[in-house]
């Protein structure tokens, strides 16, 4: 009624083949479930920043025209409202998707531990079975007495001991998989929620945009009539805009080689320094650069809360499309009473004072430095080592245009960066 000897060995390589199988069916779910669950977490957070960005919008604009503030403002306001929006819709998207993969993959795998479950079931009868039909003590007994020898006898006797062993840990693997099923089958429930709740989310988002730029066509046909005029206004603030970066660039020339002149003197080294583009670094600027670098696309927003209102780069303007504008930061919109900080520890190498009475506070990480425009009511001087959100001063509220407006820029020794890829879910 036993199998032959030459089979005695089978259950522990039967079990050993369970094992490993579905060992790594369970580590594919568990890494599946981590990266989906980070994944999901991060467009989490990134929604969660884009909403608080459309309520700082919202009420920008109701102050805008309650106050009767100029209508171009507002427009660049709408303008900014919509481009988050439209991020936001592309969030809810990403995630979806996300849970889109996750679905298929999980419903993949339960098909696959359905199948790996009956093929254990049909295992386990026929051991079951074998076993009924081998239950009598006497059947066993002459089992082992019908060995040809003591070596033999014993091996039988191990045998039957692994036998009875497998059969109790294939009882144990079917109750195991039947609780990974189950599970399972839930996740895959709570996923398909999630993702009709998102789906739900996203029609009424994209409802919103389209009222959203419905607005703001309504705000630019009330300039038709003034076209002319703005064009101008346009141009001139673009220009003063320019004027204000260019001296920028100046400034952090200039400050490159003082810093040059300055580690020159302090080696003894006679050699004339003329090099003005890039910072000869000390080892504890190299550490401190390397920080900053490091934190590329994690650092804080310059602003407690704000939205960007002016991209990097060359871009449409967003009231007259006709006109190319250029911007070396970033402008970030905030309400009144908002304050500039340090998005980085770094020491202040430079504050210039403006026509307008704001000032321009230059901040070195290293061989990097962040440029923060606009600033009134300083808290920090020139030589003051900063801290990661350390309050440099208030930003200029205009109460023409009825906001505060920083303007943001980072530069790796004389050469600029977008700020969109250093500061997080910019």
């Amino acid at each position: 009624m036993f199998p032959t000897d030459m089979k005695e060995s089978m259950p522990a390589k039967i079990i050993f083949t369970i094992i490993i199988k579905f060992s790594w069916i369970i580590l594919l779910l568990i890494s599946v479930c981590v990266q989906g669950q980070n994944n999901k977490a991060e467009l989490e957070r990134k929604k969660q920043q884009i909403l608080k960005e459309i309520q700082i919008a919202e009420r920008l604009l109701k102050q805008g025209r309650e106050q009767e503030k100029s209508v171009v403002s507002q427009i660049e306001q709408q303008v900014a409202k919509i481009r988050l929006r439209e991020s936001l819709i592309q969030t809810n998207e990403r995630k979806k998707q996300i849970y889109d993969q996750e679905i298929v993959t999980n419903e993949r795998q339960l098909k696959k531990l359905n199948t790996e479950l009956e093929v254990l079931k049909k295992d386990y009868a026929n051991i079951v079975l074998k076993s009924y039909k081998s239950r009598s003590e006497k059947s066993r007994i002459m089992f082992v007495l019908s060995s040809k020898n003591f070596v033999q006898a014993y091996r039988r006797l191990q045998y039957m001991k692994q036998y009875a062993s497998f059969r109790k840990s294939r009882g144990e693997e079917i109750k195991h998989l039947t609780g990974q099923l189950i599970v399972l089958n839930q996740v895959i429930i709570e996923q398909k929620r999630e993702k009709e709740l998102l789906i739900e989310s996203n029609k009424k988002e994209i409802e919103v945009f389209e009222k959203e730029k419905e607005e703001k066509t309504e705000l630019v046909q009330t300039l038709k009539q003034q076209q002319k005029k703005i064009v101008e206004e346009i141009r001139k603030k673009h220009k003063e805009s320019m004027a204000i970066e260019k001296r920028i660039e100046q400034l952090i020339r200039e400050s490159i080689l003082a810093a040059n002149k300055k580690k020159a003197a302090a080696e003894g080294s006679k050699t004339k320094t003329t090099n003005n583009a890039t910072i000869s670094l000390t080892p504890e600027a190299k550490t401190l650069a390397d920080g900053f670098r490091y934190n590329k696309g994690k650092l804080p927003w310059p602003v407690e809360k704000g939205l960007v209102t002016k991209r990097f780069g060359l871009q449409p303007h967003p009231v007259e499309k006709s006109i190319m504008i250029e911007s070396n930061g970033v402008e970030i919109t905030t309400e009144r009473g908002g304050r500039a900080r340090a998005v980085f520890s770094g020491q202040v190498v430079d504050i210039q004072l403006m026509p307008n009475n704001t000032a321009i506070v230059m901040v070195r990480h290293g061989n990097y430095t962040t440029v923060y425009s606009n600033v009134i009511n300083l808290v920090v001087r020139k030589g003051d080592h900063v801290n990661t959100k350390q309050i440099l001063g208030e930003i200029h509220y205009n109460e023409l245009l009825g906001k505060a407006v920083l303007k943001f820029l980072i530069y790796e020794n004389s050469f600029k960066q977008n700020p969109q890829h250093w500061i997080y879910n910019m």
